[in-house]
């Protein structure tokens, strides 16, 4: 069935992830397939679903190895879920698990499915290295051989070169810049200072480390390979300390902006929430924590001159005029912060009457969001992006915030490689 003459809302029942490690580190010796069924364990565990057989699990990751083409369905398998319950992969770079809860919130919203669990993993330290092209070819033409003479000959073209690895590359096929050099360019268009940068990111980390001392963690982190929290969080972080950081990705010029520490560092973790419609979360005396109400993706043509990640300038927009709501109606924001910079470049988008006229169509600003709201418990910058994973530890928090506020109303919005964003409302 593909449509229903109603909807059901989208229940959104809790969230686990394990902690998020620093690349190269804690999870060095394991992979995608290890982290995301541990992130999938947890939600079996704390919601009591061993031997359930749910609608369907979506989740991806960016970087995995061609061994795992069916991951999502693997770590299904070692969830303790049900075996009948299915698992599909997907893939929108950063956006992926918030993807992934779309996903699974339209099956049950249209009555496809009863409940879900999205989610993301992502690991730099397991990362799929290959070898040239031309070292393919020729094994293939040798595998194709009918004679050994067949098979032998194509490894007289075998040169050394051949041997050296390709590891996976974070510049964009298209303009051949890094995520860091795309976003220098944004900071440099907005007029971004890097005082500006530094003071997000150490709110981040001071926030972060604050949302751990009270606990807010407690029901969200499951321990991972001896690790029990996030290993990236800086508690003794002041701007002093990072203002004495280099430039890391304009080093040249003598005006780059952005550093170590007011970039998302590379991390691996895996992350899961788990969706349902009211019906199936009663019947387990489950309450929602919120529900997720709207969603858009948007792309930006970056190739011809608008930033790299500033798609989610765009998307929010979009959404809430077909919700019907102002950028001033949320009592919580949760901006990704893949870099303080591209944050500060979304903001300044929204607040300028020329980007809202002559981008948005608007006849003024977008609007401002009250910084005492955003990332109220950290972001990125605190906890890491193991990038396919963020979007869910994002609705997880933004959920569990919501609900321990008594309601309200959140709004989501992740930044992706490719120049694409995904965002969307979450309500209770």
């Amino acid at each position: 069935m593909l449509a229903r003459s109603s909807l059901r809302r989208v229940a959104i029942l809790g969230g686990t992830r394990i902690p998020f490690a620093r690349a190269m580190g804690a999870y060095a010796n394991v992979g995608n397939q290890e982290m995301l069924t541990a992130a999938f364990r947890g939600l079996v565990e704390r919601f009591h679903l061993a031997g359930e057989r749910l609608g369907d699990v979506a989740a991806g990751a960016v970087m995995k190895h061609s061994s795992q083409w069916n991951l999502t369905r693997e770590c299904v398998l070692s969830s303790g879920l049900a075996p009948e319950t299915p698992g599909v992969d997907l893939q929108r770079a950063c956006g992926t698990s918030l993807e992934a809860a779309v996903l699974i919130g339209n099956k049950i919203a249209l009555g496809q499915i009863e409940a879900g669990i999205a989610g993301g993993v992502d690991t730099v330290s397991d990362a799929p290295i290959v070898y040239a092209r031309e070292y393919q070819q020729l094994l293939l033409a040798s595998a194709r051989g009918r004679t050994l003479g067949e098979r032998l000959k194509p490894w007289l073209g075998l040169r050394p070169r051949f041997f050296k690895p390709v590891v996976p590359s974070v510049a964009e096929p298209r303009t051949g810049l890094s995520m860091g050099e795309s976003t220098e360019l944004m900071a440099k268009h907005w007029g971004i200072p890097r005082e500006a940068q530094d003071e997000l990111a150490l709110g981040s980390h001071r926030k972060a480390a604050a949302a751990y001392a009270r606990g807010f963690y407690k029901d969200l982190v499951v321990g991972f390979d001896g690790l029990e929290m996030d290993n990236n969080i800086r508690r003794d972080a002041s701007l002093e300390q990072l203002a004495k950081l280099r430039p890391a990705f304009d080093r040249s010029s003598g005006q780059g902006t952005l550093t170590a520490g007011n970039s998302t560092p590379l991390t691996d973790g895996a992350a899961a929430v788990l969706l349902a419609n009211e019906d199936w979360a009663r019947a387990r005396s489950l309450a929602p924590l919120a529900y997720l109400t709207h969603a858009k993706a948007y792309a930006v043509d970056f190739v011809h001159g608008e930033g790299l990640l500033m798609a989610p300038a765009y998307a929010v927009p979009l959404m809430l005029k077909e919700a019907g709501l102002a950028l001033g109606d949320f009592d919580l924001y949760e901006i990704h912060e893949a870099f303080a910079a591209q944050v500060l470049c979304t903001l300044k988008a929204w607040e300028s009457e020329a980007f809202g006229r002559e981008r948005l169509g608007l006849t003024g600003a977008f609007g401002t969001i009250d910084p005492t709201k955003l990332n109220v418990v950290g972001s990125s910058l605190a906890y890491g992006h193991p990038f396919a994973a963020t979007g869910a530890r994002i609705v997880a928090t933004l959920a569990k915030l919501l609900h321990e506020r008594g309601g309200g109303r959140g709004l989501v919005s992740i930044c992706t490689a490719g120049g694409m964003g995904v965002t969307a409302i979450l309500e209770l």
